[in-house]
């Protein structure tokens, strides 16, 4: 998956891809699916939630500019897939999932791993987690209508915020950077994700959450 679907398609930080042959994607996915599990392409878990394309896993980490040390917050525990390749680049990780029971299933199955060490929260994704900041990287695995502008406030000067931001069923992967005094905004690639559920979010649960492409 990591040679053909993620370098073969132009990803190439060294660090990234050796994270991800690291984390088992298989054991972040339900039994029904894990056949599936390493296909590029989103797969459904727990609470009509889903587990990234492996290529966006990729591609967003490689955006994020993780480097060891980097004090880092992920938006959207879910599986906790992503919270592990983060985990591997040596960051000091907190997570924030508005599902308990994702959020502990998550916290389990790293445990379990011998992932992290991590720091896992629960609640409103959107307003961060004010008593842990500020943040080197922000990393949101979820659809906003617009950038929250409480995580953009948790990031320090000089740090970066990845998120996809645009309609309820496409969206548009955005780098923001935070400066002093200003922020600068970078589109990237077109993706689909769940909605980012809160108050700088989307305001109420999804009824039925489309798979990321």
């Amino acid at each position: 998956m990591v040679r053909l679907q993620i370098a073969g398609r132009g990803l190439r930080d060294p660090r990234v891809l050796a994270a991800m042959e690291r984390v088992p994607r298989e054991r972040f996915v339900p039994e029904s699916y894990r056949g599936e599990a390493w296909e590029d392409r989103a797969l459904p878990i727990a609470d009509g939630q889903t587990i990234s394309q492996p290529y966006m896993v990729a591609y967003m980490t490689g955006l994020l500019g993780v480097e060891p040390g980097m004090k880092v917050l992920e938006v959207g525990t879910g599986s906790g897939y992503q919270a592990a390749v983060l985990a591997e680049l040596g960051c000091r990780l907190h997570t924030i999932e508005r599902l308990e029971a994702l959020s502990h299933g998550a916290e389990r199955l790293l445990a379990e791993l011998g992932i992290g060490p991590l720091s896992f929260h629960v609640g409103d994704g959107c307003l961060g987690v004010p008593g842990e900041a500020p943040f080197d990287r922000i990393l949101v695995t979820a659809g906003a209508p617009r950038v929250p502008t409480a995580l953009v406030e948790q990031l320090v000067i000089g740090g970066r915020l990845v998120i996809p931001v645009g309609e309820m069923d496409h969206q548009t992967v955005v780098r923001v950077d935070r400066l002093d005094g200003r922020t600068v905004e970078t589109p990237g690639v077109a993706c689909r994700f769940v909605k980012l559920v809160g108050q700088q979010g989307w305001g109420a649960p999804p009824a039925d959450p489309a798979d990321e492409v």
